[in-house]
């Protein structure tokens, strides 16, 4: 008998169904992916198991029981976690105030705290899940925090753990390193869903893959018996067109962004620089390092949201330096940011609203004096269709749409018109593989037409893959700058590193 069994499980949103007719059994002892594309429904179904959501039809078996659970606090006593995509930990709270939250725990209502972090500190040995109880919840690492909230969940004594993209913030080392405490809790007895898209950790990590598209099962197989081609195929319906990065259209004349001896400091330390690039119009300039060297800190110096300490940034003739981050934009730079959530979209608004954000200030949109709200939906209606974005409405509040298709908006309204320079923080991060597809292509398909990309991503083959020529970032400072041909990936390797090497690899 498998531990959870959900049969003929559907649910509608505004009128559109994201699960039709969905089944899932988890075994006893298992690590389960649910994969599919952002939107596909994976996450509205583990919300309904965990009583976030309540199902239109269909039944959930748990241990041979029927279940209908109301909240969280229910599933949560039959022994069910789930670790969100966005944690719910308390910045302000320690680690061991964060995981015994909500519980009445001996001595309440003043807990012997101590006692508390004994046991804490007992279960993050016991799976290798290595935290201080007594640190705030602030002062740690993504990975650190992802720690806490399994711990809290094994704390309650979980037996089945859902995990929604967990290593969408998280480096391949703490990535690695989250595999092998997912192996431990399976040898213990434990049960584990994977809500993912990412088709390698799924061949990694997993027992068993339960593929979904458009909100209906397309298969199951045992991950030793199917293949990366193939699970790409469930997932999307098609086999991936490989990217087709050919060779660059010749230069348009002039350059369209020059950065020079550009530095930025911050607080007494030095951020950024000095860093002096240059990204021709119909070209692709990548920037490859580990994250956290200082891309974040140059697209915001490029953009105007950070004022540079020092050197001076041009746009073809312009000079960027004095102006803010609109008149910037204005002059025709797009920018996809790194974090959607918080720099390029307001969840609470709808569709129309976060494409009018850049626009909302053309001629165009404006009728005596005020916005034409015809014009304007018909224009996001016009988007909507060319970047293929799944939505139930234009009306519909953008924190209801998948990542992937909150990145296409995104997408659609950087790259209105014709801009000169876009500037790509992390264009994929979080994307399935169909999504990621498509933003490539698009920024491909902008180079053609001449415009300007940089490219800030700690996807080294993404980099490599796009990018006309690369430069290499460590700590703020542009390492080397290399044609992408014939890259010597060791080379490149040293740089990240903050070594500098010949194109033999040997550290000078």
């Amino acid at each position: 008998m498998p531990l959870l069994c959900m049969r003929n499980i559907d649910k509608a949103f505004f009128g559109k169904p994201a699960n039709l007719q969905v089944c899932l059994e988890v075994q006893h002892n298992e690590i389960h992916a649910l994969l599919g594309e952002n939107g596909a429904g994976k996450t509205t179904l583990m919300n309904m198991l965990y009583g976030i959501y309540q199902r239109d039809a269909g039944e959930i078996l748990y241990d041979g029981q029927n279940v209908a659970f109301s909240s969280p606090k229910d599933a949560i006593a039959h022994r069910i976690g789930m670790v969100h995509q966005h944690f719910t930990l308390v910045p302000t709270l320690t680690v061991s105030q964060n995981i015994t939250l909500g519980l009445k725990s001996p001595g309440h209502p003043f807990p012997r705290r101590r006692d508390l972090n004994q046991q804490i500190q007992e279960i993050s040995q016991r799976y290798s899940l290595e935290v201080d109880p007594t640190a705030l919840v602030s002062t740690l690492s993504v990975g650190e925090q992802q720690r806490v909230e399994i711990i809290k969940l094994l704390y309650r004594d979980a037996r089945l753990l859902i995990l929604d993209e967990p290593t969408a913030v998280l480096t391949p080392q703490e990535s690695e390193s989250l595999f092998v405490v997912l192996r431990r809790l399976r040898e213990e007895g434990h049960s584990v869903i994977i809500i993912t898209h990412r088709i390698p950790e799924v061949m990694s990590i997993t027992d068993t893959v339960t593929i979904l598209r458009d909100g209906r099962n397309v298969a199951t197989v045992k991950t030793s018996e199917t293949s990366e081609q193939e699970l790409a195929r469930f997932m999307i319906g098609r086999a991936l067109e490989p990217i087709g990065r050919s060779a660059a259209p010749p230069s348009c004349a002039g350059t369209a962004l020059q950065l020079s001896e550009v530095t930025l400091v911050e607080h007494g330390r030095s951020k950024l620089g000095p860093v002096s690039l240059c990204v021709d119009p119909g070209k692709i300039l990548g920037i490859a390092g580990v994250d956290g060297n200082g891309q974040k800190e140059l697209a915001e110096v490029i953009l105007g949201i950070r004022r540079h300490s020092a050197g001076s940034i041009l746009l073809g003739d312009a000079v960027l330096d004095a102006l803010g981050v609109m008149e910037r934009k204005n002059l025709g730079i797009g920018y996809i940011s790194d974090d959607r959530h918080h720099d390029s979209l307001v969840l609470d608004m709808d569709l129309m609203d976060n494409l009018l954000l850049k626009t909302h200030t053309e001629k165009r949109f404006i009728t005596h004096g005020l916005l034409d709200r015809k014009k304007i939906r018909q224009d996001t209606a016009r988007a909507v269709d060319a970047y293929h974005i799944k939505t139930s409405a234009l009306e519909c509040p953008i924190r209801y749409l998948s990542g992937g298709n909150q990145q296409k908006l995104i997408l659609a309204r950087e790259m209105a018109g014709q801009p000169r320079c876009i500037i790509a923080f992390q264009p994929t991060r979080g994307l399935d593989i169909g999504a990621s597809e498509f933003v490539h292509q698009e920024l491909l398909r902008l180079r053609d037409a001449g415009c300007a990309i940089l490219m800030l991503s700690a996807d080294l083959e993404e980099v490599l893959d796009l990018s006309d020529h690369i430069a290499v970032i460590h700590k703020g400072e542009i390492m080397d700058v290399l044609v992408n041909q014939d890259i010597d990936l060791t080379y490149i390797g040293l740089l990240m590193a903050g070594k500098r090497g010949d194109e033999r690899g040997a550290v000078v």
